[in-house]
């Protein structure tokens, strides 16, 4: 996987309930399910033939949440350095036999991701942009975005983008990896918390929302156009987890 150091490359729901967040989400997004076979308790969410994330059981003390892993090197030496900058160690980084080492950590303003040193070297296929089943942006909903932009830019090399004036909202400041846009960061007074949000790529917003409304699901926002023709949907599961969907009309 080494075209995806410092880049977000896996995705992973913890829920309390993983047969109704399987059921969902294979409906609304299109993925399939299938078990991990490395003897745990985990499913692999699959875009046809590529994994692209995971559900397993939340801990008790963690609330329900998708969180986001970024591919680095060497976790221990990406743990300190995160640490260094400011961020939070959330517990030692430990081994996963035949998947990799990791470590959970919050940015210094805390938002939660993970991570992630894979056993593999194999690199990832490359995925033409706006691929169904894919994760087609990361947005991070902060408290700081500049603070939080020095912090990310400085740790995993992203890059400065478009700056977006979103009037009484502040900037909405995207950042690009590889000359590619990947996900933004702003100022967000509507989450009780820093958080990433991840955009998952469908075939038709329009009929996507309809599958995630008679799933059990409820939008938050949208359907919105966006720059470059997509539109997005903002919403929760019925298990209460926000996610984001994003694709044309």
């Amino acid at each position: 996987m080494a075209n995806t150091k410092g880049s977000f490359f896996w995705y992973e729901l913890m829920t309390p309930d993983i047969e109704a967040s399987k059921a969902f989400y294979t409906e609304v997004v299109g993925w399939t399910a299938r078990a991990f076979e490395g003897g745990q308790d985990y499913t692999v969410l699959m875009a046809g033939d590529q994994g692209v994330g995971g559900i397993m059981a939340k801990p008790q003390d963690v609330p329900p949440h998708w969180i986001g892993y970024i591919h680095v090197a060497d976790v221990d030496a990406a743990a300190a350095s995160a640490q260094a900058a400011g961020a939070r160690l959330m517990r030692p980084a430990w081994d996963v036999p035949n998947v990799g080492r990791m470590a959970p950590v919050t940015d210094p303003q805390g938002a939660g991701f993970m991570l992630m040193t894979p056993s593999s070297d194999a690199e990832r296929p490359k995925v033409a942009p706006n691929t169904p089943g894919h994760i087609g942006w990361h947005e991070l909903h902060t408290s700081d975005w500049e603070k939080a932009w020095d912090f990310y830019s400085g740790q995993y090399g992203w890059a400065k983008d478009q700056a977006m004036d979103m009037g009484a909202m502040g900037t909405y400041q995207i950042f690009a990896e590889e000359g590619q846009q990947r996900g933004a960061m702003f100022n967000s007074p509507g989450v009780p918390f820093p958080i990433w949000l991840f955009y998952f790529n469908v075939d038709s917003i329009t009929a996507a929302q309809q599958r995630l409304e008679k799933a059990g699901g409820k939008v938050m926002m949208g359907p919105h156009e966006v720059p470059g023709g997509g539109w997005i949907v903002q919403a929760t599961d019925p298990q209460g987890i926000m996610f984001a969907l994003v694709g044309p009309r």
